[in-house]
């Protein structure tokens, strides 16, 4: 086994061990990441959260300058309710591979950035390393998105930022936008018994489902469209509804949670206007009986998509690095837009496979594919070395 990939493997197994469920606390995991990069050499910058539970890291090894700076996040999603053969927060060598919770999504990736920051703290190189690694992300890319103000001027111009969800080492250059919404129905309490002379929250909840159905059904026929996904439009998806305290009252309130996964051609604000109206059209039909009958919309979280020029630098860098050509789309988010919002050149590339392995019980990754990216990671310090 080559001496890169051993240490990515010491590595992997510490971090495995830290359950960073973003419920919980990742502060023991950051006290270890600091501690390896410091030693490394690096300079290193610690962002606390508000409730001092959380924290990201940034951190440069090298000269001042441009160099290729590696993004990953350090939360994981939960293992409640899964099936697990193996303890999902030890990491398990078997049959050439590595399983653990976050092998894949993404603690695989940071891995093998720190064995890499090692090598850089030995090297001579004529540009930076730069690492950032966020918390949060598994909920919305909350993290990220708090850190940046402070993060960004430190950053400064990297050639490129690689975020490494996983891809199968793969470029990637799009994923669609995200932002989840709740509406909340305001209607009127009363005897179940004579539930007719009341306004049902309910009631106005089935309505704006049903017409969230009916745009969500325009869009699949005649919106924008692009075939780089195999959903090719914009998604309007209800994941939650509640409402009301017992059978024999009518419900006064009743919420729903849905989001919107929108292409970068589609402005997610014109359908939250259009979801609005409908809002309204549907409470004014019961305005007559109750006055205060009422939908309101509420913007939860948001992420930006990601659209990346296949013919730009960053991308032909990063081919270069891989050592394999083509790029694709993900369905899921990431944090590269947060990135390319702010006009940064940035692809999404790293190893496993999300649907294959990503959040699922007993996950891994492949051993041959932390090889691919301690290789890819060997050529990113060729490539920033005097």
């Amino acid at each position: 086994m080559p001496t890169e990939m051993t240490r990515t493997l010491e590595i992997l197994e510490r971090l495995i061990s830290f359950d960073t469920v973003s419920a919980k606390s990742n502060l023991a995991l950051v006290d270890y990441v600091e501690s390896l990069l410091k030693a490394a050499g690096a300079r290193v910058q610690r962002f606390s959260d508000a409730t001092g539970e959380k924290a990201g890291l940034y951190a440069e090894i090298g000269p001042d300058g441009q160099g290729v700076a590696l993004s990953g996040h350090t939360d994981v999603v939960p293992v409640e309710g899964q099936v697990w053969t193996r303890d999902p927060f030890r990491l398990t060598l078997e049959a050439g591979r590595a399983y653990g919770r976050g092998t894949t999504d993404m603690k695989g990736f940071v891995a093998g950035v720190l064995a890499a920051a090692e090598r850089a703290g030995r090297a001579k190189l004529r540009e930076p390393l730069k690492i950032i690694l966020s918390y949060d992300e598994e909920v919305g890319c909350l993290g990220l998105k708090e850190m940046l103000p402070d993060l960004l001027p430190m950053l400064g111009q990297p050639r490129a930022v690689i975020v490494g969800e996983p891809t199968g080492m793969q470029t990637a250059i799009g994923h669609k936008g995200k932002v989840a919404l709740r509406a909340v129905c305001h209607g009127q309490a009363g005897h179940s018994a004579m539930a007719p002379d009341f306004v049902n929250a309910i009631h106005l909840a089935a309505d704006f489902v049903s017409a969230l159905r009916e745009i969500q059904a325009a869009i699949a026929v005649g919106g924008n469209k692009d075939d780089g996904y195999d959903i090719p439009y914009s998604t309007l998806h209800v994941g939650k509804i509640s409402g009301g305290r017992a059978l024999n009252i009518v419900p006064d309130r009743a919420e729903i949670d849905f989001e919107i996964r929108h292409l970068a051609a589609d402005d997610p604000r014109t359908m939250i206007a259009d979801l609005g109206a409908r809002a309204d059209e549907i409470a004014a039909r019961y305005l007559g009986a109750f006055p205060q009958a009422r939908i309101e919309i509420e913007e939860r979280n948001a992420y930006p998509g990601l659209a990346v020029d296949p013919a730009s630098e960053v991308v032909e860098l990063v081919q270069r690095l891989t050592g394999q050509g083509g790029t694709f789309k993900v369905p899921f988010g990431t944090e590269g837009g947060f990135f390319a919002k702010v006009d940064l050149p940035v692809v999404v590339c790293g190893p496993g496979s999300m649907a294959g392995q990503g959040h699922k019980p007993d996950e891994y990754i492949d051993l041959s594919q932390l090889e691919a990216l301690d290789a890819m990671l060997g050529r990113v310090l060729a490539e920033i070395a005097a």
